[in-house]
């Protein structure tokens, strides 16, 4: 008589050609897969065999944590697991012991030699390799490289602090779109036309940073950001409803 995994197995696609991983799609995602050094954003549930309650979830997390690949997912086969999968994706992975917790187990929580059955939903992920080559440089370094990648390592900082501000952790947020100001204003613009550039790319960032320190309640912080955000774009016409926004509770208060 198979048991429970065993039978589970034979509905399962093998990944890799060996055995060790086997895969099955229970909803399909869209969209490109997870790239090799993304940051992803999951809800997942680890299961021993003939276990009902799983040993490691994330299901009670509201709003799980971005985790970066290679460092955050400390199981092999679950890493190789999520590079099969899309954004919106819910499946089911099982892992021999050697894309798991191999012959010594994880005591208390996993025994030696365990086979470990993992439920994985991607909710979002970011492509993070290029800000990490880019923090990996020196100051210097940086303000040589070409200005699309510079934006680009910007826009990619301003979603992370997007999702972190979904998520209400405003910290979180303002953390990140200060970091994406920093950026901005740490290069020199070779042209008038890089100059341009950079401000149009800090709209957005300013607009946000207002927004943020909205939800912290720091209404004068608010305010300077939404300023600094007109003195880019006179008239704009969310930078003038920001610092509205602002002035109101002020005003009554």
């Amino acid at each position: 008589k198979n048991t429970p995994f065993q039978r589970l197995a034979q509905q399962m696609q093998d990944i890799l050609g060996d055995g060790g991983i086997l895969k099955e799609v229970v909803h399909a995602g869209e969209g490109p897969l997870v790239p090799r050094d993304g940051s992803v954003c999951i809800n997942f549930s680890g299961f021993l065999e003939y276990s009902d309650e799983p040993f490691e979830s994330t299901t009670h997390v509201k709003y799980p944590r971005m985790m970066k690949l290679g460092r955050d997912v400390t199981v092999c086969g679950l890493e190789l697991g999520l590079l099969t999968m899309r954004r919106g994706e819910f499946s089911r992975f099982l892992l021999q012991p050697s894309y798991a917790y191999g012959e010594m187990g994880c005591p208390p929580l996993i025994p030696p030699v365990a086979t470990l059955l993992y439920e994985v939903h991607i909710i979002d992920f970011l492509d993070s390799a290029q800000v990490d080559e880019f923090f990996a440089l020196s100051p210097e370094e940086q303000n040589c490289v070409p200005l699309p990648t510079l934006l680009s390592v910007v826009d990619t900082e301003r979603s992370f602090g997007n999702r972190c501000f979904n998520q209400r952790r405003y910290e979180d947020a303002k953390d990140r779109y200060k970091q994406a100001m920093t950026l901005l204003r740490n290069r020199e613009p070779a042209s008038e036309e890089e100059r341009r550039h950079i401000r149009e790319a800090s709209l957005p960032v300013l607009l946000n940073l207002s927004f943020t320190y909205l939800r912290l309640e720091r209404p004068r912080k608010a305010m300077n950001y939404g300023h600094k955000a007109l003195e880019v774009s006179p008239g704009n016409t969310k930078a003038l409803f920001r610092c509205g926004q602002v002035r109101k509770p002020l005003v009554l208060g």
